[in-house]
């Protein structure tokens, strides 16, 4: 990509925010997932990625990466359009890591079809609601067994959710979809002491923005913000890191919009 986007591989000052921790994390092979692996590692925190097979290359880079910071990254590729893998990726998780503190669900399909739902194919309908919804819901129900008062789930939703946009209209309801399933978990888990938060990024300079848009729309994206320009990898981070972190501790129930001044609510 040009720019290449910054995902803190120089750019994050650690303050061990997270040491000890122990973090899986899906879609953690490139974009937000990759930034969010790697500021875990400076934090502290051993991780488990999960991706497409498809990416194993780009894996072995963030593996490399977070091992370089003197922490462990277990290789996990996954499908998660089913409930098993879901599960097998789980205790894969727990078996390799000992445990588990924090969750990040961020693995997410997006192909933006203009011209109106007409124009929306089946296949495609399932394939995002899947990977987006399906599995995100799998994915925490096989986790919840596995975590401790003081663990933190965290969901990756969108400003779609708010401000959705037609070609993106299976993406978009997703995303709200993720943002209610949050609370509702939220209200669930906490007696348990355990935190379920999500993140709501707005334009973010990753793969699925040139991979999904025209060069206009790419050319000019997120000039349209507050303050002017796209949002880098490492600054959506820093809200993974907080809400995974024990300084996030009485926050729960929460969508933190990382979206350079658009309004979450």
């Amino acid at each position: 990509m040009d720019p290449v986007p910054d995902h803190g591989e120089t750019s994050w000052t650690p303050r061990e925010r997270l040491v000890g921790k122990r973090a899986l994390i899906t879609g953690g092979d490139s974009g937000i997932g990759r930034a969010v692996a790697l500021t875990f590692a400076k934090e502290g925190a051993d991780v488990a990625i999960a991706y497409l097979p498809d990416e194993q290359h780009d894996a072995e880079q963030v593996a490399s990466a977070v091992e370089a910071e003197g922490r462990r990254c277990l290789l996990l590729p996954t499908d998660q359009r089913t409930e098993e893998a879901n599960q097998r990726l789980v205790e894969l998780a727990v078996e390799g890591l000992g445990g588990l503190d924090v969750v990040v669900s961020n693995a997410a399909f997006q192909n933006g079809t203009p011209g109106g739902i007409e124009n929306f194919s089946t296949p495609q309908l399932e394939q995002v609601y899947e990977t987006n919804v399906f599995a995100t819901f799998w994915l925490v129900k096989a986790a919840v067994s596995h975590l401790d008062a003081g663990a933190s789930i965290i969901i990756t939703t969108s400003i779609q959710a708010y401000e959705p946009s037609g070609p993106l209209l299976d993406y978009a309801s997703t995303k709200a979809a993720l943002n209610n399933l949050m609370v509702n978990l939220a209200t669930e888990l906490g007696p348990k002491g355990v935190r379920v938060n999500a993140v709501a990024p707005g334009p973010i300079w990753t793969p699925l923005i040139p991979s999904t848009f025209g060069e206009e729309k790419v050319d000019g994206f997120g000039e349209d913000t507050p303050l002017g320009r796209p949002g880098q990898p490492v600054e959506v981070a820093a809200a993974y890191v907080f809400l995974a972190s024990d300084e996030a501790s009485y926050v729960s129930g929460t969508v933190l919009g990382v979206t350079g001044g658009r309004a979450v609510f």
